[in-house]
């Protein structure tokens, strides 16, 4: 355990959330040395998205989801998976994995389970140089914290289409609630979207529904999960050097996703003319080359249950499944803490409201290498200004980072409310590396 001294290990941490993020930043926050460390958590589950039918009513997990990165690259780096879980594992080995690792580093006994946050505030005696906060759970209890750390996600209220929805004379549900294929046996199912979720049920169900359509209304890479019997990623991982440039790495994967998938535009989405959010499913494109599923570019019209596409053909359907995405949306916090207008959240370096200080955020970022390893490249960052060994810049310079981070962002991504977070993990990860070393630079340099 780091020696700290006895006034920060006794400083007073909350961290909401104990899903990935959460339970990666209280595990970060003991082993720094800090003992007073509460997690609490709306349900009576460890995991969050990745327990199935969590009943805390925010995971978005179907029967079939699998990790869409190989576990050698998915666990945390000082705790893997057993050895006899399979290669993609499933949500189940994934909770199972974190509640193995809940235990494993004692955090069980910090977690407050259900436990809703009703508010988290400055609190009266807040100032820059001590910030407290008060956070007051649904059940009325006000705790009062020196830092609060939020870890509740962003993949849990549902952004739908309200003229899609409004229109659609048929079912309609958003992929959040989708569960199994069973419901739609002998349906005939649009799905509109083309992420990942919206893939992998278009593949769920197209065996089984009488017709299935996917709307992409815009490019796709599908990258495949295994080629020569091995993860995709195996690969690609090879790439991931700070002094490889990255538009020929870019290059290099499309070409090799090309190589075994074809191009894109032969299985019927359009060109991808900008960078988008990375895609990865074993089966789709086996069923669209099977017509199973039949890709649309983009719905003209909703009449009842008819959708009259973009190329003029007009198709009855009996479900409209929403892929269309998520609102970010932080209900304890107020929006002049940190606003979520236009689904954007504007952090410094996708963690620090650039107005407050002792309020951090892990996990709101959208990136294309796993999630436990973002995190934990999250807390490495953080855990020196926690500890005082490094120094934020002023808020003014937050601001500007921000700004010349969505201006990357529109110059890099087409429109989209995933994009808003997105965050490619070359250059967010060694962005953070660097970050690091000058805020610790800049917190040596005021000592003397």
């Amino acid at each position: 355990m780091a020696k700290l001294p006895p006034e920060l290990r006794q400083r007073r941490f909350a961290v909401i959330g104990a899903g990935v993020a959460g339970l990666c930043a209280a595990k970060y926050l003991l082993q720094a040395g800090f003992s007073d460390v509460t997690i609490f958590e709306i349900g009576t589950q460890i995991g969050g998205i990745w327990c199935y039918e969590n009943d805390n009513g925010k995971s978005s997990a179907y029967q079939t989801l699998h990790i869409n990165s190989a576990k050698n690259i998915t666990h945390f780096h000082d705790f893997p998976f057993r050895p006899d879980v399979q290669l993609f594992p499933s949500h189940k080995d994934m909770h199972e994995y974190l509640v193995s690792y809940a235990e494993h580093f004692d955090l069980v006994r910090r977690i407050r389970f259900r436990t809703p946050v009703a508010s988290v505030k400055p609190s009266p005696r807040y100032t820059d140089r001590q910030p407290e906060w008060e956070l007051t759970t649904e059940a009325g209890e006000v705790h009062v914290f020196d830092s609060v750390i939020v870890a509740s996600g962003h993949l849990s209220t549902p952004l739908d289409d309200p003229k899609l929805k409004a229109e659609f004379g048929g079912q309609y549900l958003h992929t959040h609630y989708y569960r199994e294929p069973r419901p739609f046996v002998g349906k005939r199912v649009c799905i509109v979207g083309a992420g990942n979720s919206a893939c992998d049920i278009a593949s769920d169900i197209c065996m089984t529904a009488a017709r299935t359509v996917l709307v992409a209304r815009s490019g796709v890479l599908i990258a495949p999960k295994l080629i020569f019997g091995r993860p995709f990623t195996d690969f690609t991982i090879l790439l991931d050097r700070e002094w490889f440039p990255d538009r020929l790495r870019r290059w290099i994967i499309s070409s090799l996703i090309s190589l075994f998938h074809g191009r894109m535009t032969d299985l019927g989405f359009k060109p991808l003319t900008s960078r988008a959010h990375s895609l990865s499913n074993a089966v789709l494109v086996q069923h669209l080359a099977y017509r199973r599923v039949t890709v649309k570019h983009g719905i003209r019209r909703v009449e009842g249950r008819t959708i009259e596409f973009e190329d003029g053909t007009r198709e009855e359907f009996d479900t409209l499944i929403g892929g269309t995405g998520y609102r970010y949306d932080i209900p304890f916090l107020a929006e002049d803490i940190v606003p979520t207008a236009d689904n954007k959240i504007e952090l410094y370096k996708r963690i620090v409201p650039p107005d407050w200080r002792g309020l951090y955020m892990i996990g709101f970022l959208n990136t294309t290498t796993s999630l436990p390893n973002a995190f934990e490249h999250q807390m490495r960052w953080l855990l020196p200004l926690l500890t005082g060994e490094a120094a934020l810049p002023s808020p003014a310079e937050m601001r500007d980072d921000i700004a010349a981070k969505q201006a990357f962002i529109a110059r890099s991504y087409y429109a989209s409310a995933r994009h808003t977070i997105e965050e490619p993990h070359m250059v967010y990860l060694p962005e953070l590396r660097k970050s690091r070393r000058a805020l610790m630079k800049r917190a040596a340099q005021a000592r003397h």
